[in-house]
């Protein structure tokens, strides 16, 4: 039977589950000014990789009995792993993304073309369709990240430019995996940081591998070790024990929207920190961006059952 999926009211309880992913979404816009200050030496994928991995082993330390019984779990073993290559995936491709595009547009592609995979996924697996105001907020909101791609950061290779975009919209499908695989696993019966914990965890087993290869130089100075602790410690390790936490509440087509927040911070921190340069058509996807969140959190309906928690 085909459900309605994405409206808010029928899947959050106020602030209850939105407030929390804003919160991780603002700390998620920190991290590519972050990055952008790391050694030239530091690659992208060793920044990926180590935010990911030392991340998610504190991530599992926190709840280790509670992920190891999720691992355990057939309802939720499969999900878990298949939202585990999306942890794998993401943060290589999403800091390549940066590295070739820009901060602004790296983030902008990754994150703008989530909710369109989120809720493909949602209509796939569960056969929910969407509804009119998910679509409306989220067309919004993908224009206005349209708009800030195209007002890009001045002086930025094309070639490279166009590369970046591509790693982005990979970034894009592997955050939208493992966002709607968390949802899954949470369904099941486990806690979100339970859920996080092991999503994370094996996440971190395998981004071990790459940065064993590509992590030597980020221990080679007292700024890329503070850079890399801060990165593995606010927007993974807090933000994701947040964003968790928003996920027993909302959607995972709905909180992929929200956090388009990211992309509009971290638009504004590259330019008052870093330097990149936007026209007037950036600003005005940052405007886009701002309404098309502001159009879905805003109250709906009156709660039903549904508006029950997960858990």
């Amino acid at each position: 039977m085909v459900t309605n999926v994405s409206a808010p009211a029928e899947h959050s309880s106020g602030l209850r589950g939105v407030l929390p992913i804003v919160i991780a979404a603002l700390l998620w816009g920190t991290t590519g000014t972050a990055a952008h200050f790391l050694p030239d030496d530091v690659s992208p994928l060793a920044t990926g990789a180590a935010t990911m991995a030392i991340g998610g082993v504190l991530l599992f330390a926190v709840s280790a009995g509670g992920a190891l019984a999720a691992l355990r779990d057939r309802r939720s073993i499969g999900w878990l792993l298949l939202g585990a290559l999306g942890v794998f995936v993401y943060p290589l491709a999403f800091y390549s993304s940066m590295h070739l595009a820009g901060v602004a547009v790296g983030t902008v592609v990754s994150l703008g073309a989530a909710p369109v995979f989120a809720a493909v996924l949602e209509f796939l697996v569960d056969r929910r369709r969407v509804t009119l105001r998910w679509a409306v907020a989220t067309t919004v909101a993908v224009v206005g990240v349209v708009l800030l791609a195209t007002g890009g950061s001045a002086g930025t290779d094309a070639a490279a430019s166009v590369w970046g975009v591509v790693l982005g919209i990979i970034a894009a499908l592997s955050y939208a995996l493992y966002t709607f695989a968390s949802e899954r696993a949470i369904g099941a019966g486990h806690s979100s940081r339970s859920v996080m914990g092991a999503l994370f965890g094996v996440g971190a087993v395998l981004l071990a591998p790459v940065l064993l290869v590509t992590g030597g130089p980020l221990v080679q100075s007292g700024s890329s070790i503070a850079i890399t602790g801060y990165l593995a410690l606010g927007p993974m390790f807090v933000a994701y024990l947040l964003f968790g936490a928003g996920l027993r509440w909302v959607r995972s087509s709905s909180a992929t929207v929200i956090t388009l927040i990211e992309p509009a911070v971290a638009t504004v921190l590259a330019v008052v920190i870093v330097g990149e340069r936007f026209d007037l058509m950036g600003w005005l996807g940052l405007a886009l961006v701002a309404l098309g969140i502001l159009l879905l959190v805003l109250p709906g309906r009156r709660p039903t059952a549904l508006d029950a928690p997960r858990l």
